[in-house]
């Protein structure tokens, strides 16, 4: 069975130096979570751990920290989890999503601290949300959804809505694409493809009028514009709007777009509609069955593959309401590009580089409420986005107010 685990260890005494964090995946978004905390002067010692010890070793010889060991850990088995998580304050949660509910528990359970990048597929995050009380009795912080999106942009969502009387609208638009897009779908995956069928094909859940409801993916199609950037196009995708519909259930309007460029959802939606991205769907071809997602996934391949080109992330949150009688918006925005000299990823610097400032917020006591929260409930924006800035990730606010505020 595959199990990645990263292990960061932090001290038992929260607000302090000297941090001991363990972080649980030895993939792209640990390693570079991994590479943060070495940064970090408040970090003591980090721990990396993976079913595969070899690939974590390799990670700590590229990185050349003192602080940083591998050890050898399969998830699967809860009783080697436990004994692992028991030794730290804070756990980053770097694996894939399906294993985000056992970290949960079993951070409960020893008494650790945790932070996950998120997973809404089955409902995952639900779940974990599920066990607060128990966080809350066992005195740990959990926080899920620590990525982009789920992730910046709860924090930024919850920061804007900070400082309004009354919040009436959040916009959401976020796109990991190429710098420089190629034929036939100018498009290069991030993360996985298998994920962005989902996102395309799962209705998105929305707030619309103060109801809400759900709308076909791939819809409601609109221009957006971005500096340095040519015209973009922006369109509604499932999982986007993740946990705020339940921290904001008096909004009048909650929506999430993806954005890539012109022509994109059209494609996408024609694969869609011919049943060429659905799950659990097979037809017979010369009496064998055979999935035609499978089949595409394998074809898209060699053409989506990211490989050696540059990305960028682009990000907006719109958050807008009522301070003191009159109408307010406040609009963050991000660009972020490939690391040249790290060859880091956009999604991987923006992704990794949330999740280990907010672990390292929870080591130092920045937060310390008790129990399992939301990002958008729980993080300090102002110091989020102070921390991204010095991590290259800009992260601009601006304010609009007045009539010419938009809805």
């Amino acid at each position: 069975m595959f199990c990645i685990r990263i292990w960061i260890y932090s001290s038992k005494l929260q607000g302090v130096s000297n941090m001991k964090i363990g972080v649980l995946g030895a993939g792209l978004m640990g390693k570079e979570a991994v590479r943060d905390l070495v940064k970090s002067t408040d970090v003591d010692t980090v721990g990396l751990a993976d079913i595969d010890i070899g690939r974590a070793q390799a990670i700590c010889d590229q990185l050349n920290s003192a602080k940083l060991k591998a050890f050898q850990v399969n998830a699967a088995e809860q009783g080697e989890l436990a004994a692992f998580m028991k030794s730290f304050d804070v756990i980053i949660n770097a694996l894939f999503y399906s294993f985000n509910e056992v970290v949960a528990k079993t951070a409960i359970a020893v008494g650790v601290s945790s932070v996950d990048l998120g997973g809404h597929i089955g409902h995952m995050t639900d779940k974990v949300l599920k066990m607060a009380e128990d966080a809350k009795a066992a005195n740990v912080t959990l926080i899920p959804d620590l990525g982009v999106a789920p992730g910046m942009i709860n924090i930024l969502s919850g920061y804007g809505a900070s400082k309004l009387d009354k919040v009436k609208s959040i916009k959401l638009y976020v796109g990991g694409i190429p710098v420089r897009p190629e034929p036939p779908i100018e498009y290069n995956h991030v993360f996985s493809m298998e994920g962005v069928f989902d996102h395309y094909t799962d209705p998105s859940l929305i707030i619309r009028n103060g109801l809400k409801q759900e709308i076909p993916s791939l819809s409601e199609v609109e221009k957006v514009h971005f500096e340095k950037f040519g015209p973009l196009e922006a369109f509604h995708t499932s999982g986007g709007t993740s946990t705020l519909s339940l921290s904001f259930p008096n909004i009048e309007t909650l929506e999430y777009k993806t954005i890539r460029y012109p022509g994109h959802a059209e494609k996408f939606k024609l694969l869609v509609d011919l049943n060429l991205t659905k799950l659990h769907y097979e037809v017979e071809v010369n009496g064998s069955m055979v999935s035609p997602r499978e089949v595409l996934l394998k074809a898209l391949d060699p053409i989506v593959e990211l490989g050696d080109k540059e990305d960028a992330v682009l990000l907006r949150v719109i958050v807008s309401g009522e301070k003191d009688g009159e109408p307010v918006s406040y609009q963050y925005e991000m660009i972020t590009y490939k690391d040249q000299q790290t060859k880091v990823t956009a999604m991987a610097r923006a992704t990794a580089n949330t999740i280990s400032v907010v672990a390292q917020m929870v080591g130092k006591g920045t937060i310390d409420k008790k129990g399992i929260y939301p990002p958008e409930q729980i993080v300090p924006g102002q110091s989020y986005i102070e921390e991204m800035k010095k991590r290259g990730v800009h992260i601009v606010e601006s304010v609009t107010s007045g009539k010419s505020s938009p809805a």
